[in-house]
């Protein structure tokens, strides 16, 4: 039984009882927390007359045992996502059990949001809903009965193509960069790899004999850390070589920081773990429209396409699961659907071309019955004006 803080989740409380375990978490003081964990003991050891059915437990300890779960299997990312939106979630639903939300709750609630916020963000968190509520009706677990979610459909999102900023934009933004700052860039532009595969690459990773790279990414079914080979171009060959001869040997990453930490009170020395901020600034500096990292990715996909890479390569080098997602970084119009734009615009110019000839014949014909109506009638020879 203890009383603890943890980072994100505020004090909380853990305690065993009678072969159960039971969490609070979200208190402001650890005052607050022991209070709660008395009054919960309380109320287990002096359980009132109406009876919960077995399966059913309180939205709180559901949330927080998916949350324990998704730290554990799931990156990062995703567990700060689950944190962010779980938040949300137990301000409105925190005194409940789980069959006690209903569907209607459930899509009252995500209109509300599409209205604050936007109809992505709804539909984003209809995903993470559905997925917590399906976690606790797994039939290993068999904690509720029922997903409140099942069946609310997804609102209407107005797609558009997602901006690929031109080669020049990348070259200014990467030239205004520090050196250091350059190559990490340059790696993820020749790489096309995602931020966070960039940040966890290690020198181990790195085989220059064989001129590539192995890249680990969680984007995978079971948010297993899992590699993939990607060949060195020449230009990042040189680059990582030139990096490993200038290396801390002390150190692990090929890109790594020095920077304090509050919670310990300390300097840490590591990898990165974000490095969104910095594109902001350096699109600023450079004067170009702002981008993120991974619209270096849609860039490079579009530049292998355009080069006529094929498609099933193009899906390896990025490491995407399934063709749908690589085809969403394709942006650009392919030379096979421009080859058959053409064909139909030769046909519609073929079609006009002859139509024109058509109406003329025909406007000649009439103009010669005409004539020869006139020199029947009238004995009129046709003037030579």
């Amino acid at each position: 039984m203890s009383v603890y803080f943890t980072k994100g989740k505020g004090w909380r409380y853990d305690f065993i009882l009678q072969g159960a375990r039971y969490t609070g978490t979200w208190f402001k003081t650890k005052t607050e927390a022991t209070k709660a964990r008395t009054k919960r003991r309380e109320e287990i050891e002096n359980p009132k007359e109406e009876t919960v059915t077995p399966t059913d437990m309180a939205f709180l300890e559901l949330v927080n045992r998916r949350l324990d779960h998704v730290k554990a299997y799931k990156s990062q990312a995703y567990y700060s996502s689950h944190v962010y939106y779980a938040f949300k979630w137990v301000r409105k639903w925190e005194n409940l059990n789980v069959a006690q939300i209903t569907a209607d709750m459930v899509e009252a609630y995500l209109i509300n949001r599409a209205k604050k916020v936007s109809a992505c963000t709804a539909n984003s968190e209809l995903r993470y809903l559905r997925a917590l509520f399906n976690f606790g009706c797994h039939p290993r677990k068999g904690w509720i009965k029922h997903n409140p979610t099942a069946g609310i459909p997804f609102l209407p999102v107005e797609r558009k193509v997602k901006y690929v900023p031109p080669k020049g934009d990348v070259l200014k933004v990467i030239c205004a960069a520090d050196p250091d700052t350059q190559d990490y860039l340059w790696t993820i532009v020749l790489t096309m790899g995602r931020m966070g595969e960039i940040n966890r690459l290690t020198w181990q990773d790195v085989d220059f004999e064989n001129r590539q790279v192995v890249l680990y990414t969680r984007k995978k079914r079971g948010g297993h850390l899992t590699p993939r080979v990607v060949p060195m171009p020449e230009m990042l060959y040189q680059l990582l070589l030139h990096r490993c001869k200038q290396k801390d040997h002390s150190k692990l990453w090929v890109f790594w920081h020095r920077y304090w930490d509050p919670r310990k009170g300390m300097w840490i020395e590591g990898p990165f773990k974000d490095r969104k901020r910095i594109m902001a600034t350096l699109c600023r500096k450079a004067g170009v429209k702002y981008f993120r990292f991974h619209a270096l990715r849609h860039l490079g996909a579009s530049m292998l396409e355009r080069g006529q890479v094929p498609i099933g390569d193009i899906q390896r080098i990025l490491g995407n699961e399934n063709r749908t997602t690589t085809e969403i970084y394709l942006h650009s119009i392919g030379e096979s659907q421009r080859k058959a734009m053409s064909v139909f615009d030769r046909e519609m110019m073929a079609d006009s071309h002859t139509d024109s000839h058509t109406e003329k014949a025909k406007d000649s014909a009439e103009v010669a019955k005409s004539l020869i109506l006139l020199v029947g009638l009238e004995g009129l020879e046709p003037s030579a004006n």
